[in-house]
């Protein structure tokens, strides 16, 4: 998968790519049909059944341009496998499901492989900025505020600050649940408690509970009622990768204002024929963080129209909202990947220019607060005016520390 117009999107990899999607369904088929073989539903060849065997190398653009016809790929999907299975088994395909049961457990599939990585990443970041607290807990440099020289702090203090956004979206995802949707053409899952009726079970509705829950297990996401149209799953989801593009644009936003040259407190991490210029060949720009900072700028509305597609989810099924969602979940979890291996990168060869740090801090007047207060005391002022920074630098590490140990 390219993309000439979101530089960087090769981070992404596999993740929710068509060719990862159409495995997730294929997945969520061959669990569904073993759960029913397993339960003694349909015939015993079913659990041995290969379907992801059935699909060739031109399936997927086959697939895709064949999708407009029902609004969703699913439905070619099923007849493709339908033709190509074994007569015995072909029939019990999908049977009990619908277009979204599928669809919505692979895009599921696909969000949670995308939290193992950035989880990871996150844990990585958490470790780094731990690190450039600790150090850099005494480097005194000058807190801006509304563009202007403030008061004093630490560029510990200011690390341990991203460290608590970064932590913020560790647990934000890490607690993340990816549930199964299995219910059916309604939500009622009518068609699987039917199949147990007739086959005799003393206790239908509890079979086709049982079914679902064996086809979660089987695909490692968490056990759910049908959620055809209360689409919390999607938004929470949405809110969290959110959470970790808003923590990373933060520090980018830092980033990219103490590279400038007249401030030169921090640099990028050097790497060939990055920051160039296609005119100018004396710059460096700081492309991660500027790359960040667009990934956190664009998140957001994808978010939004998450959200939106949520609340006009109406009926059993939406009638758009549903469709509006797909593609604008997968671009959120691909470009945050994306900012994520960026941002890991940049935490991990930042470079901190401690004297220049020092020499802002002296270019200007910044205690006139510190001289203020003493005036009020009636007292001398302290030596320095770095309030409580330590024990908020020592909360920060406390935190991440716990976050690291209970992974």
């Amino acid at each position: 998968m390219t993309n000439l117009l979101w530089p960087g999107d090769q981070r992404a990899g596999a993740h929710m790519t068509d060719a990862a999607l159409l495995e997730a369904m294929v997945s969520v088929e061959s669990a569904w049909l073993a759960a029913l073989a397993a339960a003694g539903l349909v015939p015993g060849e079913c659990a041995e059944a290969d379907l992801a065997a059935l699909l060739g190398d031109d399936d997927r653009e086959s697939l895709a341009a064949g999708a407009e016809g029902g609004g969703n790929p699913v439905i070619g999907l099923v007849d493709l496998l339908r033709g190509r299975a074994a007569p015995v088994v072909a029939p019990w395909i999908h049977r009990g499901l619908t277009s979204q049961d599928v669809l919505d457990s692979a895009l599921m599939l696909g969000v949670r492989s995308a939290v193992d990585d950035l989880t990871t990443k996150l844990a990585q970041q958490v470790s780094t900025l731990s690190d450039l607290a600790a150090a850099h807990r005494a480097t005194p440099m000058v807190a801006r505020t509304l563009t202007q020289h403030a008061a004093p702090t630490t560029f510990g203090a200011k690390a341990a600050g991203w460290l608590d956004g970064v932590v913020d979206a560790y647990e934000r995802l890490a607690g993340l649940v990816t549930p199964i949707q299995i219910g059916g053409a309604v939500g009622t899952r009518a068609a699987a408690t039917e199949l147990a009726a007739l086959i005799g079970s003393a206790d239908p509705p509890a079979v086709s509970d049982r079914l679902m829950r064996s086809a979660a297990t089987t695909l490692g996401l968490a056990a759910r009622s049908p959620w055809h149209t209360t689409r919390s799953p999607v938004t929470v989801a949405a809110d969290a990768f959110v959470g970790c593009t808003d923590s990373w644009g933060r520090i980018a936003s830092d980033v990219v204002t103490l590279v400038r040259p007249e401030i030169g407190e921090l640099g990028e991490p050097a790497a060939e024929h990055r920051g160039g210029s296609s005119s100018m060949p004396h710059k460096r720009n700081p492309v991660l963080s500027i790359l960040i900072r667009r990934a956190a700028i664009a998140a957001p509305p994808l978010a939004a129209t998450l959200h939106t597609a949520a609340a006009l989810a109406n009926d059993e099924r939406p009638d758009g909202p549903w469709h509006a969602e797909w593609d604008t979940l997968r671009t959120l979890v691909r470009r945050t990947v994306v900012a994520g291996s960026q941002c890991a990168e940049l935490l991990g060869g930042l470079q901190v220019h401690s004297a220049r740090m020092t020499e802002n801090l002296r270019a200007t007047d910044v205690y006139g607060e510190q001289r203020a207060i003493a005036e009020l005391a009636g007292k001398e002022a302290s030596a320095t005016y770095f309030g409580a920074a330590d024990r908020l630098i020592d909360a920060s590490l406390g935190r991440a520390e716990r976050v690291l140990k209970n992974r």
